[in-house]
């Protein structure tokens, strides 16, 4: 009798993953590709003999049309302000949407990512007060925090099938929680002129949308208009109008059991494209033109990119493994299927990639000083750039490791 071994994918639970999950992965990755050509532009042309009139338009002053009651306000602001606001909007349709039918849904499986996306939180952010403590660059204590959603599922992909789904799905409710972390912290401590009043009546709006939501009104021109008022009332308030985007997208009528597609997912699979093709781009292209100076060496020396630098690169993989062992040791969460602790470090080398979201808090911490946004954007890229770059090689180095062994395995047999 010929008995072989099987192989360990024979020996894994399938996953099967949703069209909605496939969708926003391929948008993450599209939109990946679409951030490394308009940042690789965007630098080029910065630093060429167009620097003048090409960071002089993107901060040229406009009045958008619907908002007439907004004063005039730079390209730049739109795009930070309005356009990530859509931005937002998509993050917050995908964390519903995770939290109804994805991996949060499950209370003990979502325990894990949570406590990944909390160690990859709070030692990038030791980190860097560690070393700007009682500064002025202490308000970039947030900098660090972040992880680029459409970068590091961007460089995932490249890998294809060499990785497993079980993987995928970890790393994106580890960078939506991660970037709710985020959305949290703009809130909290990035707010300026605050005014009581007109957060109030943005919140009011907020309620009369769920109210709307529990009445079955499931026409999206309802939700629509009332998320313009609502952004309207948060941009006065003084807290960051992008909040309004992720608001909305929790008053969105969803039902996971229905078959036809409901308005959350008819908005999220309409905004997937122009986020990744137009609204990160244009953020991309809005917010890398960095001027590289003679200096730039002793830039990334200072305690400010030192902090990013190492809570990014450092901070982000010790954080996410140690946090994930300890969850694992105190039977608090569970390893996913199919992944050893080598690929939950091989997520936190992604999970450095802070780059859009790292960016945003950077221009809300020092909006006054355009020197410290300049090398702080300088740092951000340059650990994006490494941890991508590691993150890939290990999870292509493990996957053909994982290979071998398989091949080995199936090769052995013993004879009865």
């Amino acid at each position: 009798m010929v008995i072989r071994k099987l192989k360990n994918s024979e020996r894994l639970k399938k996953i099967n993953l949703s069209k909605s999950f496939n969708d926003f992965f391929e948008s993450e990755k599209t939109a990946g590709i679409a951030l490394i050509f308009c940042t690789v532009f965007s630098l080029i042309v910065a630093n060429s003999v167009f620097q003048e009139g090409y960071l002089g338009f993107w901060e040229t002053k406009l009045s958008f049309a619907p908002f007439i009651w907004v004063k005039e306000l730079s390209i730049a602001y739109w795009v930070n302000d309005l356009l990530m606001a859509v931005f937002f909007l998509l993050i917050g349709c995908e964390l519903k949407r995770e939290l109804y039918e994805g991996e949060l849904s499950n209370f003990r499986n979502a325990l894990l990512p949570i406590f990944a996306a909390l160690g990859g939180v709070l030692l990038p952010a030791s980190i860097h007060l560690s070393l700007n403590a009682g500064t002025e660059t202490q308000a970039g204590i947030g900098i660090p925090m972040a992880t680029d959603i459409a970068f590091a599922l961007g460089i995932l992909a490249l890998l294809g099938n060499r990785v497993r789904a079980s993987l995928k799905v970890f790393l994106t409710a580890l960078a939506v929680i991660d970037d709710l972390i985020a959305i949290i912290v703009i809130a909290i401590f990035y707010t300026s002129k605050f005014s009581a009043m007109y957060l109030g009546l943005s919140l009011g709006v907020f309620v009369l949308l769920l109210v709307l939501n529990r009445l079955k009104v499931n026409s999206l021109v309802f939700y629509m208009l009332g998320g313009a008022v609502m952004w309207y009332f948060m941009l006065k308030s003084g807290v960051h109008a992008t909040i309004a985007g992720v608001l909305l997208a929790f008053t969105i009528p969803y039902t996971p059991e229905k078959d036809d597609p409901d308005p959350l997912n008819i908005l999220e699979h309409f905004l997937h494209k122009p986020v990744a093709f137009f609204i990160l781009p244009v953020f991309a292209l809005a917010n890398t033109g960095i001027i590289i100076g003679s200096n730039w060496a002793s830039e990334l020396s200072t305690p400010n990119s030192l902090g990013i630098i190492l809570g990014l690169f450092v901070g982000k993989v010790i954080g996410v493994a140690v946090a994930s062992f300890i969850a694992v040791k105190l039977k608090i969460g569970r390893l996913p299927v199919g992944l050893r602790w080598a690929h939950i470090i091989g997520a936190g080398f992604l999970a450095g990639i802070g780059f859009t979201m790292s960016i945003f808090i950077t221009n809300l911490a020092f909006k006054t000083s355009p020197e410290l946004i300049n090398s702080s954007k300088m740092a951000i890229l340059l650990t994006s750039l490494i941890a991508g770059v590691v993150g890939y090689i290990w999870l292509l180095l493990l996957s053909r490791s994982a290979e071998n062994k398989e091949n080995l395995d199936s090769m052995t047999y013993t004879e009865d």
